[in-house]
């Protein structure tokens, strides 16, 4: 193996600038975070959420809202084998009910 080939300064510049870009790059994702005014439902989401947390009789609309609030909120129902259900299941739902706290208008 030609070591000087490896270690040409052409090679160790470059792989220096990407690293020096990516690292700047991931540090402002990092210090900016997510908009504070991001939301994590939908207003079709908030509404069929609150239907079935109130009890209304499920439909194919709803309970699709709420399959994909579980999969923004982590929870991946298609593993066929998940040897942390019912914990993962049970973070989501709760992430879930934090949002419908921020992001839903409930009437009242």
């Amino acid at each position: 193996m030609n070591i000087a080939f490896m270690r040409s300064p052409t090679r160790c510049a470059l792989a220096s600038t990407l690293a020096a870009t990516l690292t700047f790059a991931l540090a402002g994702c990092a210090a900016s975070g997510p908009p504070a005014d991001a939301r994590h439902l939908s207003a079709t989401e908030c509404r069929d959420l609150l239907a079935l947390q109130n009890h209304a009789p499920p439909t194919r609309e709803r309970n699709n809202s709420e399959l994909t609030a579980l999969r923004k909120a982590g929870y991946d129902p298609s593993k066929w084998y998940d040897p942390y259900y019912p914990d993962d299941l049970q973070v989501a739902q709760r992430r879930i009910a934090r949002w419908l706290q921020t992001d839903c208008q409930q009437p009242g």
